[in-house]
């Protein structure tokens, strides 16, 4: 499979630096930005930054991180991962992506998302009881600025467009656009709907599981005389030199991170033989690049996928090892996981 996607995902979790203590959100950002030009140098295909507004997180706003990043690269792809589109305005997510997209010289791109935490919908004035109606006008508005011609709107969510013309455009006349869902049917059928991409957030459990979630994608745009375009998934992991150095950097603060949300979120503390379990037959791609890359390999064969995604980071864990996990990635995941894919094709 010699087009496969293969890119890395960061929400900025917040690191620590050699002394155990956190980096600055400043900092912070930073780090990301320098593991974007790592990841750039190294062949990565993708690099993409999730939207959150937790004190965990550094990056609220993915787009201006990624300007950055353009600013510093050449040829990685620049996305969202995802952004929250149900607490945005649809015109002013596509200006700004169409800004990036003009920076980077076309590499932009959007994930759009109803988000798996629900912070920016009272930060930014929105009724969580409008959680669904919200993401389905928000979408359907998008989907018709990626026409890059005037548009004439009208929802009970925003103001009514009539005739409106939207800059800037793209140099390509189309900004590449994700749909981001985490396993809702609906979701699925509404994103084949709309003719866009589905990216799957496969976090937990077998990968395979998720097999249902491809077929009722395909056969909805079938249905609905739409295009299936090839479905990405991204899932948590991290790499090291060894699976003991890896599991041991990852854990303590990936439990920390999962049992914060999980109280929030009525799950008992993470244990560690369900970590263990997780990463040996669940979606946690952690280990060697070796390792790392054997288990991607089987999960885009069994899926069928055609873009992976690596969330990198999960908790606080050192700057340094993240650092070296973009690396291993880069330089031995990535050229592993084709070969392996490439052998098994002949």
């Amino acid at each position: 499979m010699t087009d496969l996607i293969l890119g890395l995902d960061t929400f900025g979790d917040v690191p620590v630096d050699g002394s155990g203590a956190p980096l600055s959100y400043a900092a912070a950002i930073r780090q990301v930005v320098d593991e974007a030009v790592v990841a750039d140098e190294l062949g990565v295909d993708v690099i993409a930054l999730g939207e959150h507004h937790r004190p965990e997180y550094a990056i609220s706003t993915p787009e201006t991180v990624l300007a950055g990043i353009a600013a510093r690269t050449s040829r990685i792809r620049l996305a969202s991962g995802v952004t929250v589109l149900s607490s945005d305005d649809p015109v002013r997510v596509f200006q700004r992506f169409a800004t990036v997209d003009a920076i980077s010289g076309g590499r932009a791109e959007v994930i759009l998302g109803r988000g798996s935490f629900t912070e920016s919908f009272p930060l930014f004035g929105y009724d969580l009881s409008d959680y669904d109606v919200l993401f389905e006008e928000k979408l359907d508005l998008f989907v018709k600025l990626l026409d890059e011609k005037p548009v004439t709107w009208s929802g009970t969510t925003r103001a009514a467009l009539h005739d409106a013309d939207v800059f800037p455009k793209t140099e390509s006349g189309r900004l590449p656009t994700w749909v981001g869902v985490g396993g809702s049917p609906q979701s699925v059928v509404r994103t084949a709907r709309h003719g866009l991409p589905l990216m799957l957030a496969i976090i937990g459990g077998a990968p395979e599981r998720f097999a249902p979630y491809l077929d009722l994608y395909r056969r909805a745009a079938g249905q609905l005389g739409t295009v299936a375009h090839p479905v990405g998934m991204h899932s948590p992991g991290f790499v090291a030199d060894t699976d003991d150095q890896a599991k041991e950097i990852f854990y303590p603060a990936y439990k920390v991170i999962r049992d914060r949300i999980g109280a929030q979120r009525g799950w008992p503390p993470l244990r560690r033989a369900e970590f263990e379990a997780e990463v040996d037959h669940g979606s946690l791609y952690l280990g060697s690049p070796d390792t790392v890359a054997r288990k991607i390999a089987r999960s885009v064969r069994a899926l069928g996928v055609g873009r992976f995604d690596l969330i990198y980071s999960a908790g606080a864990q050192p700057a340094g090892d993240r650092m070296r996990a973009v690396e291993l990635f880069g330089a031995k995941v990535a050229p592993m996981v084709r070969d392996i894919l490439a052998g098994e094709s002949r």
